[in-house]
């Protein structure tokens, strides 16, 4: 600027400006001063240099110190000079190797081993050895657990199944099951588990289809359709070559559809009426024909005895028949000559019990 200071200062021997001249050579700043200090601060500080920039730095970059004046934090060496970072490095590879190439097999577990993804060999309980990863990976299963799936999911879930007599069961069932052939477990199917729920599924509903509602409800029927369930399911399987083992079915739950569940219980209520006035019905029948038996021996019996005296036993038979037929009726006599009035002693106790029974009625009524 003409006739006004340089605000960055002089920066040769040389200057136009009339302010300087006066100023030793010695005095002066040897750089332009900095123009972001504050006022008064003072004009001989300059700025940072190329060479105050780099000063703090090393072949390793920007020393960090811990304060004013601290020492320089430096990562430490091996003998001899060199970084132990190349060995910490491979110690850690080798730690990764390691961990993936040692396998411990539990008792009750198989691996399969898998080299770049195609499955070459198996793994039985013990200390197995492996490729490191990813040339070879390892699956391991628990094989002799017993695995448990409930159809359907839950309790509260509805499983409508059609029975024989063309009736609707809400039924519900466990199927116990592990791992028979775990080569074939793992790669046969694509989802084992979900194959196992279908098949019980399938399996279930063909064999509820083949039974009557009744049965579904009553413990021997429940039995013989888990049996039933059990086998149809292992034979699929093993069409399928799954690698399952089917230990068991358990029906859990054989009720009635909720939306019919009164008329259900009503229906219930009226068998068990018919098969009461049944039983009832029976009873009687029996107790007749064992009455018409025990006739029928005593008849062959008195028969026996007539073929031996015919008369003895028709003049007998005609004394019996009448006691009996006389017992029960009244009887008049009629008076003759020299013989004593009868007394009708029967009738007079007929007509007083009907006259006891007649005045007991009308007081009853009375009250």
């Amino acid at each position: 600027m003409a006739g006004g200071k340089n605000p960055w200062g002089s920066g040769g021997s040389s200057s136009g400006d009339g302010g300087d001249k006066d100023e030793p050579e010695s005095s002066k700043p040897k750089g332009p001063k900095n123009p972001w200090l504050p006022p008064g601060s003072g004009g001989d500080r300059r700025g940072p240099n190329i060479e105050d920039i780099f000063k703090s730095r090393g072949p390793e970059g920007p020393r960090r110190t811990g304060g004013p004046g601290g020492p320089g934090f430096r990562m430490p060496q091996r003998p001899g000079g060199k970084s132990w970072f190349p060995v910490a490095v491979a110690g850690i590879v080798t730690l990764g190797l390691l961990a993936t190439s040692v396998h411990l097999i539990g008792p009750q577990q198989e691996a399969v081993v898998k080299t770049l993804g195609n499955y070459t060999r198996k793994m039985t309980p013990g200390l197995n050895f492996s490729l490191p990863f990813p040339i070879e990976t390892v699956d391991v299963e628990d094989v002799q657990g017993v695995r448990i799936e409930r159809v359907p999911g839950s309790n509260q879930q509805v499983k409508l199944i059609l029975t024989g007599d063309q009736n609707l069961v809400d039924l519900s069932f466990i199927v116990r099951w592990n791992i028979s052939d775990l080569e074939d477990f793992k790669f046969r199917l694509v989802d084992p588990v979900e194959t196992v729920n279908d098949v019980a599924e399938a399996a279930m509903r063909a064999a509820v289809a083949e039974t009557e509602l009744d049965e579904t409800f009553s413990g021997q029927g429940r039995a013989a359709i888990e049996q039933e369930v059990r086998e149809r399911m292992q034979r699929t399987l093993d069409g399928y070559q799954a690698g399952v083992r089917v230990l068991g079915v358990e029906i859990e739950k054989a009720d009635p559809p909720s939306d019919v569940v009164e008329a259900f219980r009503d229906v219930q209520v009226a068998e068990q009426q018919a098969d009461a006035a049944r039983n009832k019905a029976r009873g009687e029948a029996q107790q007749v024909l064992a009455q018409a038996q025990g006739e029928a021996e005593a008849f062959d019996k008195v028969y026996e005895q007539y073929r031996l005296a015919p008369e003895v036993t028709r003049q007998r038979l005609y004394y019996e028949t009448m006691e009996r037929v006389l017992s029960k009726t009244p009887k008049t006599v009629v008076e003759t000559n020299n013989v004593t009035p009868y007394l009708p002693l029967p009738e007079i106790r007929a007509r007083a019990k009907q006259g006891t029974q007649a005045n007991t009625v009308t007081t009853q009524e009375g009250q």
